[in-house]
């Protein structure tokens, strides 16, 4: 698949969005977006997140999303064929019908699909260019996720923090409501941390603070690497 620039974003789904015509999207009953399975058996993250946990995150939650998203676009052939990526940067050229609808599940599916690929069992740890970045930007890993953990705390109600990487691999921490993600404004988040209540309440309750410092347990360092590479490629894709 072709590396998906910034500026491929911008010259692919100019055609879509610009005419967006009705129709039965799905002929050969194949739905667009699919929900993938999880890299991993759900219990390979406890004791930091159990097992039913991800299970009901994973199947229900983000399955709920792929599923409504699938029912938004299927009457508009154009936006279904869109990729996510694509979707998601180019929101406002939408029929207004479904923007909303989309806004909000092909972002879940965006921020959820990233979310299952950067986690893992424990062991792993940032390798030497993420970690030099890591030191340059933050002052070190510990500080990365001092602040990493505080942002996520401010976020009122629901929503996402992400650590995000420009084309220079300058790091960033970013904050979103909801299921909004950096990929409505063409950034690529290098790995997140979903601080809805589902993804932690059965093990944390209300401990958003415990759940947020356990989570740095599970974090797939060599997954947020080869992220880190491919931000600094250009590359804007999940």
């Amino acid at each position: 698949m072709p590396k998906l620039t910034r500026r491929a974003l911008l010259s692919q789904a100019a055609a879509a969005a610009v005419s967006v015509p009705r129709g039965r999207a799905f002929a050969q009953g194949a739905a667009p977006f699919q929900l993938a399975p999880l890299p991993y058996p759900a219990k390979a993250l406890e004791p930091h997140i159990d097992a039913e946990t991800i299970e009901l995150h994973h199947d229900r939650h983000h399955g709920a999303a792929v599923s409504a998203l699938n029912a938004a676009v299927k009457d508009y052939p154009a936006v279904a064929a869109m990729r996510l990526e694509q979707l998601l940067f180019r929101l406002g050229e939408l029929p207004e019908a479904i923007r909303n609808a989309v806004r909000n599940n092909a972002g879940s599916h965006a921020n959820h699909t990233m979310f299952w690929q950067v986690m893992g069992p424990p062991g792993t740890a940032p390798e030497p260019e993420l970690s030099a970045a890591i030191e340059r930007d933050f002052g070190g890993l510990a500080k990365l996720q001092e602040e990493f953990n505080a942002a996520g705390l401010r976020i009122f109600g629901s929503g996402w923090v992400f650590v995000t990487a420009d084309a220079d691999g300058k790091l960033a921490i970013v904050t979103k409501p909801n299921q909004d993600t950096p990929l409505m404004e063409g950034r690529r988040a290098l790995v997140g941390n979903d601080v809805w209540e589902h993804a932690y309440y059965l093990t944390y309750q209300n401990r958003r603070a415990d759940y947020l410092k356990a989570w740095w347990n599970v974090v797939n360092w060599t997954a947020v690497g080869a992220r880190y590479a491919a931000a600094k490629d250009g590359n804007l894709g999940i």
